[in-house]
């Protein structure tokens, strides 16, 4: 029987640095552009009235993965973490696993990956402030993985004052808790919510302005108004999953947003998409999570892990 690693969620946040997570998640949609990694759309599985549980496969560099996590907005009223689940990497070529890994912390580190990497894309390139409208688990990581990569200072906003108050100070540097319209008022904006109700509007935007929309990743949520989601330059993941459960799905539902008017995010980076039009343009990044980008940190902790960087159980399997 195979013997393999588990690296926990602190594990895996030793393993993978914000910067390293950002050029890792930069290559895995690369690479997903080109075809050598593939990957089908998640699986939704909802477990009514608590949340809903999510498949999510891909295959890539001699691996496969399967990345099985859960979304319980209840969960912090019992003590527990709202997004919860496991990361299995197995050897393409044999099916023999090779390590498991805890799914919040991949999850997290290419949540806040993507962000930089989309700014890096699609921002002017004098852009530097950075908004971030929530300031939860993942809100928090993409505030880390733009630091990482650059930008700042920046504004932190969210309902719970203290949560932002902390995440500023955390970063230091020029960051500070602040209000919507300020945050909104910053070069490279994450809007980092629920999804419940939208907190862009069509009057919030202005040129020149990016908006990495983070938060909207499952039907039925939504962080910025139709009218201003129509009014940007649009750019996704992926399209399958951005159109179906993603930040444009209400737009296309509507009929105002179509597949011609939305250019993938790793097209852009290969060079065969343009990205923004102009400086004065505004434009809009659609992250639904792609299971790629749980592939790259997976495989990044587990190679810090073989090379002796951190420490982790192994359990024989």
């Amino acid at each position: 029987m195979p013997t393999v690693p588990v690296l926990d969620h602190d594990a895996v946040l030793a393993a993978v640095s914000p910067a390293d997570a950002v050029a890792h998640t930069r290559e895995a949609f690369l690479r997903h552009h080109e075809g050598a990694w593939r990957m089908p759309s998640k699986v939704y599985l909802e477990s009514p009235p608590f949340g809903d549980f999510r498949a999510m496969p891909a295959i890539g560099d001699g691996f496969a993965m399967l990345k099985w996590i859960s979304s319980f907005p209840g969960n912090p009223q019992r003590g527990l973490a709202t997004v919860q689940g496991i990361v299995v990497l197995s050897d393409a070529e044999t099916s023999e696993p090779r390590a498991l890994l805890d799914a919040r912390a991949v999850t997290a580190l290419r949540t806040g990956a993507v962000a930089a990497v989309a700014a890096r894309a699609l921002a002017p390139a004098a852009a530097s402030t950075v908004g971030v409208i929530g300031a939860g688990l993942h809100g928090r990581w993409a505030a880390r993985c733009l630091a990482a990569a650059g930008y700042g200072p920046g504004v932190a906003s969210d309902p719970r004052h203290e949560a932002a108050a902390e995440l500023a100070a955390e970063l230091g540097d020029g960051w500070r808790a602040g209000t919507r319209d300020e945050a909104l008022g910053q070069d490279v904006v994450c809007c980092v919510t629920p999804g419940a109700t939208p907190v862009v509007e069509l009057a919030d935007l202005r040129p020149g302005l990016h908006l990495n929309m983070l938060g909207a990743d499952g039907p039925g949520k939504q962080e910025a108004a139709i009218d201003a989601v129509a009014a940007c330059e649009l750019f996704c993941d992926e399209w399958a999953q951005a159109s179906h459960g993603g930040e444009l799905t209400a737009a296309v539902d509507a009929g105002a947003v179509g597949r011609d008017d939305v250019r993938d995010l790793g097209a852009v980076l290969a060079g065969d998409a343009g990205g923004r039009s102009s400086d004065d343009a505004v434009t809009l990044f659609d992250s639904t999570g792609l299971a790629i980008q749980d592939l790259a940190i997976a495989l990044a902790a587990l190679r810090a892990w073989e090379a002796g960087r951190v420490t982790a159980p192994q359990v024989m399997i």
